[in-house]
């Protein structure tokens, strides 16, 4: 039988101590086998959070493709490069209206990075973090993660933002753009990993091509944020 003061001493500590549930997953998980899933616990408004490590490749797999690999990208199942654009989660989110999202990275902005979470952990409702994750299938030295990330951030290839519904009332536009206008060719960052050999190293009409229109993925998205961000 539980002891009645020990039961009593729970109960208080459960009403001083904020609740805070977490569901962390890859994105093989988020944008493919279990992107049911995490549609369900979006739609559900129930107040829990979920933070994506998106590596943009199935990495437990041996890097194979998924729907976040992006368009030219190199992995298994895609040895001539990524033909589609990447699945675009956190827009899809959006329209949902009520869940609180954000696209991180810890090298491009770590200030950003602490205050999205932050801000998801305190939402009252469903939140979905994506933060950038390297992965050793992207083929460069990991102990230059940090760089690479902000340079994926500079390039335009990783915008950062905050989507928060809270501030709707208030009469303010929910989407944050954390992210300066690209100030760096997307090359500078494409050039260091090797899944986007075929692009850096055009040996093809179609690696011209698909760089082309990897290129206008990362415009066109960059574009897409500013404006919803200024409507």
């Amino acid at each position: 039988m539980t002891d009645p003061l020990a039961r009593d001493l729970t109960a208080v500590a459960d009403s001083l101590v904020k609740k805070s549930v977490w569901i962390v997953g890859g994105d093989g998980w988020a944008y493919d086998i279990g992107f049911g899933g995490v549609d369900h616990v979006l739609a559900s408004g129930q107040n829990v959070k979920l933070l994506v490590l998106d590596t943009e490749v199935y990495s437990n797999t041996g890097g194979q493709r998924s729907k976040a690999t992006p368009r030219g990208a190199t992995a298994r199942f895609a040895a001539g490069g990524k033909e589609s654009a990447k699945k675009d989660l956190a827009l899809m989110a959006m329209s949902y209206g009520h869940v609180y999202i954000a696209r991180i990275a810890l090298g491009g902005n770590d200030t950003q990075t602490v205050q999205a979470l932050t801000e998801a952990d305190a939402f009252d409702g469903p939140a979905l973090v994506i933060a950038f994750s390297p992965c050793i299938a992207h083929g460069y030295d990991l102990t230059h993660a940090l760089d690479q990330q902000k340079l994926a951030v500079q390039s335009g290839y990783w915008p950062l933002f905050r989507y928060n519904p809270s501030r709707i009332a208030s009469g303010e536009n929910p989407l944050v753009l954390d992210s300066r206008p690209p100030s760096v060719p997307l090359a500078s960052y494409l050039l260091n990993e090797s899944r986007f050999d075929r692009l850096t190293h055009v040996a093809s009409d179609d690696d011209a091509r698909r760089l082309h229109d990897a290129e206008r993925d990362v415009t066109e998205r960059w574009q897409l944020y500013t404006r919803l961000a200024k409507s």
